[in-house]
């Protein structure tokens, strides 16, 4: 046994310390007949109990005060008892603990499986942010211009060799083109906020305005619409008509 004062080490049977002739305390880690009870084993296990209804609220502190617990008790000689108190504690809390991260990852799993973007939507999205670039490539090299509004779909297949599935969203029937130009614009020198592309029912070449939108395809919330500069927003109904459909410059003349 090592000595409490100067750290020595002794064996077993000697009462004293054979370095400094400290007496030896027993290092028996089983509790003396008149060994006080931990108290922090029992606040880790009252905060255990009291986790199966407040969660990581308790789950943590019931976990740390049972380890520390345990410490001291291994270290009073006998003086603490309580083991089982912080035993009982800590495994309960830890169960809890358990389950409350299982249910809070469950929770996010399904948030993002229930996410309000469907499959169908973010391709409609990704299709018109194609159609976006396809038209600024087009305007690029000519001085700005966008395709002609009486052909423009089949300009920028021609001329960026574009596939006709990109003119279809996912939730429109076969063989429809999905969507229309901004019939309030010609080129894309505009407020870059201003309406280049939006969803609609014209079919090929459509060209048009708000009261075109196809409001209805999906879900009846409202439908994709591409600006000048490139970005896509999914627009409300109650919001489409506020969007910026005719340039400030084409306002003042």
């Amino acid at each position: 046994m090592y000595c409490s004062k100067c750290g020595a080490e002794n064996t077993e049977d000697v009462k004293l310390c054979s370095a400094c002739g400290e007496v030896l305390m027993s290092q028996s880690t089983e509790a003396q007949p008149n060994a006080k009870t931990s108290g922090l084993a029992i606040t880790s296990l009252v905060l255990g109990i009291l986790s199966i209804c407040c969660m990581i609220v308790t789950a943590v502190p019931a976990i740390i005060f049972g380890i520390v617990s345990l410490v001291k008790i291994n270290k009073s000689n006998g003086q603490l008892k309580g083991k089982g108190l912080a035993i009982a504690g800590i495994s309960v809390s830890a169960v809890i603990l358990v389950i409350s991260v299982i249910a809070m990852l469950l929770a996010i799993l399904t948030y993002a499986l229930s996410s309000p973007m469907p499959a169908e939507r973010l391709v409609c999205a990704t299709n018109m942010r194609c159609l976006a670039i396809a038209t600024r490539i087009y305007a690029d090299d000519n001085d700005g211009k966008l395709p002609t509004a009486d052909k423009w779909c089949d300009l920028l297949i021609t001329y960026v060799d574009m596939g006709e599935k990109t003119f279809r969203c996912p939730e429109q029937a076969e063989g429809s083109f999905s969507y229309a130009l901004n019939k309030n614009i010609t080129s894309m020198g505009v407020e870059p906020d201003t309406v280049l592309f939006f969803e609609c029912n014209g079919g090929r070449n459509a060209v048009g305005g708000p009261e075109m939108s196809a409001i209805e395809r999906h879900e009846g919330e409202g439908c994709n619409v591409a600006f000048v500069d490139g970005h896509i927003e999914f627009v409300r109904v109650e919001d489409i008509r506020s969007l910026k459909w005719v340039p400030e410059a084409t306002k003042d003349n």
